[in-house]
């Protein structure tokens, strides 16, 4: 019986590492439980959360690849004592480089606050030589956050010196570093840590990932509330987002409720998952990666293999495996404006192993020796596409620069990003002002109720008299959440026969909702809030034990490779 091939010209993309001089060795790599990629790189460096003692710093290393040569001679391995990032005072977690300036990176840490460094070439002259002595790097500028741990950064993909964080208050916060003393904006709703952040091509809109298990999608130039949210992953462990480049969706990674490692794909007008599907059984967090190639690369944290997918119709089909022995701690791809061309390679990604930093290039075998135009589609430019300022005071459409990989040449995208010109992002000014309208005076209603609660039984007769003339139902979901229900008109002979009857009990309407009961509706509005904060608060001690549990575990996954070598 014969089968039919799918045909896709990245069926034979391999996963290839790279020579021993194109990597590091003898990194100290950050022991931080704190779920980050632990490393990033620009099209000229690579920052490495670093295991540094009197607080926290990172390292700013010189990307080693064909076209910069290490620039100590050395080679590969480091100097046991290089110049490092100092200036956080406790533990770096994340760290992002600009993509539109390759030397400038940003920082965030357990101490809250966001540190801006710009990296000057000549500070690597001598590493390693005879009267070497290293000299860390200074800061550029400080943004002190909210005082808590800021534990994701992020820049804007086509709007210069915009940055984004997520901080341990559960807000994300985005700064214009030409002002960057307050934020411009903040974007608000989180119950529970975020735990990843992800802008659409453009910039204009932002996805989040919490551990309450919500996706939350915002509008950054107008902050506030989300303008859509949904179920995410049911799993406690950590969840991923990115983007899928042009085709108006992104990809989330998680675990069910099973523990089974997941990947969904999910559409932006609905907000809704359309395919999940389960990856396997393993515990590390999964780490999504998108090519414009419409390959989606999934790195698991203590696994040796990275997946790749081709998405196409809304499925994604599996197209190889990269195998290693060595397990992963985090990974980072490079911009594509950095790639070989020259070798056919479609992607690279730089990968963090117990005390070294392995280069793995994904290449697509051709025969032909010119340039392959339909595999290398143009790159995100460097070149921003507006200021901060166009950023947060316009409305209009952005546009973005791209790169023609074979000449050089920077243009205007002519690929329409649906996500754009959504109806939804551009209208959610509105969308979270009802919000604040409702739950304002939400808070003080207990207050109100709080004085009649205590009075006799005849108290909820007054509510019986027929004074509201639309009266207003609430009813309690299983989903413990509300829903405003129209009433419907009742006659008066049945209200009056329903109040002269004498066989009706008089304390009885206070357990009941009646659609006159307006108060009796408040005083069940407050106590089943009150309630609901009461299991979240539960259940998020519970996830947090959960996660200190995985940590535990990995930890002890990564002391025995340690002694077994």
């Amino acid at each position: 019986m014969s089968r039919f091939v799918r045909p896709s010209k990245y069926r034979h993309v391999f996963g290839q590492q790279g020579k021993k001089e194109f990597g590091l060795e003898n990194v100290k790599v950050s022991n931080s439980a704190w779920d980050t990629n632990l490393i990033d790189a620009s099209a000229k460096y690579l920052s490495l959360n670093w295991n540094a003692s009197g607080g926290g710093a990172f390292a700013i290393l010189p990307l080693p690849s064909p076209f910069t040569p290490l620039p100590f001679h050395l080679h590969t391995k480091l100097p046991d004592i290089i110049p490092l990032a100092r200036g956080h005072s406790a533990p770096v977690l994340d760290t992002a480089w600009s993509p539109h300036d390759d030397s400038i990176v940003a920082s965030a840490g357990e101490d809250g606050r966001v540190l801006i460094w710009k990296v000057d070439a000549s500070a690597f002259e001598g590493w390693g030589g005879d009267k070497w002595e290293p000299v860390d790097f200074a800061p550029a500028a400080r943004i002190q956050g909210s005082g808590r741990k800021v534990g994701q950064v992020l820049f804007h993909p086509t709007a210069a010196h915009v940055l984004a964080s997520a901080a341990g208050d559960h807000m994300v916060r985005l700064y214009d570093l030409g002002s960057a003393d307050e934020p411009k904006t903040t974007l608000l709703g989180h119950t529970d840590t975020i735990q990843s952040i992800a802008f659409n091509p453009t910039g204009t809109v932002l996805i989040t990932t919490c551990r309450d298990r919500k996706v939350r999608m915002f509008d950054p130039r107008v902050g506030g509330e989300a303008v859509r949210a949904a179920d995410g992953h049911p799993g406690v462990k950590g969840a991923r987002v990115t983007w899928m480049g042009d085709l108006d969706k992104f990809a989330t990674t998680g675990f069910s409720r099973m523990s089974d490692r997941q990947v969904g794909i999910w559409d932006t007008g609905s907000l809704k998952a359309e395919k999940m599907t389960t990856v396997d059984q393993s515990s590390g967090v999964l780490m999504p990666f998108w090519s414009d190639n419409n390959i989606l690369f999934l790195a698991g944290k203590g696994d040796g293999n990275v997946r790749y997918y081709e998405y196409e119709k809304g499925t994604l089909y599996p197209l190889d495996e990269y195998k290693s022995s060595d397990p992963q701690r985090g990974m980072c791809f490079l911009p594509r404006r950095g790639l070989n061309v020259a070798e056919n390679e479609i992607a690279r990604a730089y990968k963090v192993v117990a005390s070294g930093v392995e280069p793995v290039a994904f290449i697509c075998p051709r025969k032909a020796d010119a340039f392959q135009a339909d595999i290398f589609p143009p790159a995100p430019s460097a070149e921003p596409s507006l200021s901060a300022g166009e950023f947060f005071t316009s409305t209009k459409p952005i546009t973005r620069k791209v790169v023609d990989l074979a000449t050089g040449s920077v243009s205007v995208s002519s690929t329409p990003v649906k996500s754009a010109s959504l109806p939804t992002p551009t209208t959610s000014a509105p969308a979270p002002q009802p919000a604040r309208k409702v739950t304002e005076p939400a808070t003080p209603a207990p207050a109100k109720i709080e004085a009649p609660t205590p009075t006799p039984a005849p108290q909820p007769a007054p509510l019986r008299s027929p004074v509201s003339p639309s009266p207003t139902r609430i009813e309690v979901s299983r989903s413990d959440s509300f829903r405003i229900l129209t009433p419907k008109p009742e006659p008066e002979e049945a209200h009056a026969a329903r109040v002269d009857s004498p066989d009706i009990d008089v304390p009885e309407p206070a357990t009941r909702v009646f659609p006159d009961a307006p108060a009796a509706d408040s005083g069940l509005a407050a106590e089943n809030e009150r309630l609901k904060k009461e299991l979240a608060e539960a259940q998020g001690q519970v996830r947090e034990l959960q996660i200190q549990l995985d940590s535990i575990k990995e930890a002890q996954r990564a002391a025995k490779a340690l002694l077994l070598g």
